[in-house]
C-alpha cells in the first residue's frame, strides 16, 4: 500500500471550520475503490494544525490525485492555508495497520 501522512496548518480564522471545509473531498476520497483510510487529526499543540493519515491500494493512489475531487480540492483547499503541506509517503508490504506490540492489551 501507499502511506501517506500530511501536514497542513490551517489559518487560524478557518481552523475550528477545518472538518467542514474538506468535508466533501474527504468523504470522496474515502468512497473511492482503493482508498483504505483517510483520517484528519488535530494537533493538541497547535490548533490550527491538522494531520492527515491516508493510505490506497499501490495503483488507487494515482487514481487519487487525477480525481475530479482531487482537482477541485487543489484551488479551494490553498486559500486556507498559510503554508504548503508537508508530506511523507512510503509503500510498504502491508494493507492494514499492525499491532502495536509493546503496548500490547491483554
Amino acid at each position: 500500500m501507499i502511506f501517506i501522512t500530511a501536514k497542513f496548518r490551517i489559518k487560524p480564522e478557518d481552523a475550528d471550520r477545518w472538518p467542514e471545509i474538506t468535508r466533501e473531498f474527504t468523504a470522496a476520497t474515502r468512497a473511492e475503490p482503493g482508498c483504505l483510510w483517510f483520517d484528519w487529526s488535530r494537533s493538541l499543540d497547535n490548533p490550527a494544525e491538522y494531520v492527515l493519515v491516508e493510505a490506497f491500494h499501490d495503483d488507487a493512489a494515482a487514481a487519487h490525485v487525477q480525481s475530479d475531487h482531487f482537482k477541485t480540492a487543489q484551488k479551494t483547499l490553498p486559500p486556507h492555508l498559510v503554508a504548503t503541506p508537508k508530506i511523507v509517503n512510503f509503500q510498504v508490504p502491508q494493507d492494514d495497520w499492525s499491532e502495536l506490540g509493546e503496548l500490547a492489551v491483554e
